[in-house]
């Protein structure tokens, strides 16, 4: 199997060269360039075809947040946030952009190793702190209302199994991980999935996790 192309987005040359470190230290993983601007990161996912980009939110030329569109456009480009932004305007605008996983800088490099492990497996990694202030600040927000009787929103509602599979995507397993802490096979999970995305009208699981978390019906301890 072909080692996973990774790629660097972010201005601070030496959070940069922390990045690099920790991609390059891995034998699964090829180094596919890094950037300081937009502008470059464009050229990389043109040239370099990445699986994964890891992305800062602040940059000279705009935000990183408007990138994930473009990368996801151009390819099947999966996009793991790495950022100081921990406010929940910022991480909520990341996980409906199309973010795959959203990691603060604080985290160890450990932390960011299996954030990429579980993203290029289709997980969801959200930084605990992260997931914290935005779970602080939706606590003030009442979920949607259902209409009693509503079959579009009993439709949209999803099973036990569903939530169960948000949770530990959250924290970031795989599919053969998740698969096994729920007894189930991988093509079960790949079933739930498609469930979720259509149920919850979203594409990716980091959106799938926010929307759940924020209609209420998806809550993390």
């Amino acid at each position: 199997m072909a080692n996973a192309r990774i790629a660097i987005l972010d201005d601070d040359p030496a959070i940069r060269e922390h990045l690099t470190d920790i991609v390059t230290s891995r034998p699964e993983y090829d180094l596919a360039g890094t950037a300081p601007t937009i502008a470059r990161a464009r050229d990389l996912v043109v040239r370099k075809q990445p699986d994964l980009f890891l992305v800062d939110v602040g940059l000279p030329d705009g935000s990183g947040i408007d990138f994930i569109q473009f990368a996801k456009a151009q390819r099947d480009c999966k996009v793991l946030m790495i950022t100081s932004f921990g406010d929940r305007e910022t991480v909520v605008r990341a996980l409906e952009a199309g973010a795959d996983g959203y990691l603060l800088k604080d985290a160890s490099a450990t932390a960011i190793v299996e954030g990429i492990a579980a993203t290029l497996a289709g997980g969801a990694p959200i930084s605990p702190a992260a997931a914290a202030y935005l779970l602080e600040r939706l606590q003030g927000e009442k979920p949607a209302a259902r209409a009693s009787g509503d079959d579009e929103a009993d439709a949209s509602r999803l099973t036990a199994r569903e939530i169960e599979l948000l949770e530990v995507f959250a924290r970031g397993m795989s599919y053969k991980v998740a698969a096994r802490a729920l007894d189930i096979s991988p093509l079960t999970v790949g079933n739930h999935v498609k469930s979720i995305y259509r149920k919850l009208a979203v594409h990716s699981r980091g959106e799938a996790v926010y929307s759940a978390l924020r209609n209420g019906q998806l809550t993390l301890d």
